[in-house]
């Protein structure tokens, strides 16, 4: 009687339900388009059906990102793989590294006036450049500046703040800003500059090797809980799929956790980083979500021109393929 108990007990134990497993998950800045992957697959249920329940919450920028999960407040991260590059830079950081990039190119760029005289990079000398308080794209300008020929001294800096960046170069006050190509460049069409007035000069480009916003994990819940991180990864590569074949459908989501925000915008927003951050050439090739070791150091040598590490990372130092599935199962149609 006592076997008989013990092997229902075990049949009944197995049947079971599973407990999901709960996965807190920071977005480095507010919701917009840029987070569609991210909330269609939850939407969609593709993170219950890899048995992991998702809680997400927003960083106040990439930094607190990445301390967060750093510190294990956080289990992963959306966050830019060059300020988690200059993270990795102190000899006392925590192997914090990246397991899934969703931008395969940065969307860094500088946004200008054609009515200002510039149409091309090489335009920028002699021109005053609206910088916004904490802005990630200027970090690489010197790297850019140097590949392309461009005296920086050339270029006037001007310090102004992320609620005024647009309203300036709108204003005529700046001639030109730096800032996320599928958001400054979408927010000054809105304001009423005509499309066929702006320039926008993607780093990307102009020669810039940087890839842009990756999924980071606490190295402790990597180690402790591999099998959670390859279903993360995979259920998100499937709510990438699901956002570039339904991108209205995308937008949706992402409006539900805005406060006021335009669907026309953010559907203008996605449309911009599917075919320019995402979607590359690099990516219909090789795969979505890897990156190519060698472009990653070269990336690394251009974030040392305007930072000093006190160790340099490794391109194996900052990403661990491990957790993504294999080619197959990477590939974007």
């Amino acid at each position: 009687m006592g076997l008989a108990c013990f092997g229902a007990d075990k049949a009944c134990a197995q049947a079971a339900p599973r407990q999901p497993i709960p996965i807190q998950f920071s977005f480095d800045r507010p919701i917009d388009a840029g987070a569609a992957p991210v909330l269609l697959a939850s939407a969609s249920g593709l993170f219950s059906s890899e048995g992991l329940a998702v809680t997400t919450n927003v960083a106040s920028g990439s930094p607190d990102a990445i301390a967060r999960v750093a510190s294990g407040a956080s289990d992963f991260a959306l966050a830019d793989i060059n300020e988690l590059i200059r993270f990795r830079g102190r000899p006392d950081a925590p192997p914090v590294k990246a397991v899934f990039v969703l931008f395969n190119q940065s969307p860094y760029a500088i946004i200008a006036r054609k009515s200002r005289g510039i149409h091309a990079l090489s335009d920028i000398e002699g021109k005053t450049l609206g910088v916004a308080d904490g802005d990630l794209s200027i970090r690489l300008w010197p790297a850019l500046a140097r590949q392309d020929g461009i005296k920086i001294a050339g270029v006037k800096q001007q310090g102004i703040g992320a609620a005024v960046r647009e309203p300036m170069l709108s204003a005529g006050q700046v001639d030109a800003v730096t800032g996320f190509s599928y958001l400054s460049a979408v927010n000054l069409r809105d304001r009423g500059v005509p499309a066929d007035d702006l320039t926008v000069l993607r780093f990307a480009d102009y020669g810039c090797e940087a890839y842009g916003f990756a999924v980071i994990v606490n190295p402790a819940f990597g180690a402790a809980r591999p099998e959670a991180v390859k279903g993360f990864v995979r259920a998100l590569i499937a709510g990438t799929h699901l956002a570039i074949k339904q991108p209205e459908r995308a937008v949706d989501e992402v409006i539900s956790r805005m406060d006021g925000g335009s669907r026309d915008l953010e559907l203008e927003r996605l449309h911009t980083l599917i075919s320019d951050n995402i979607l590359t050439g690099e990516v219909r090739r090789y795969g979505i979500g890897a990156v190519d070791p060698a472009r990653l150091d070269r990336s690394i040598a251009e974030v040392a021109e305007d930072f000093k590490f006190r160790k340099r990372p490794s391109a194996a130092d900052i990403f661990d393929e491990s957790f993504l599935p294999p080619l197959d199962g990477r590939l974007i149609n």
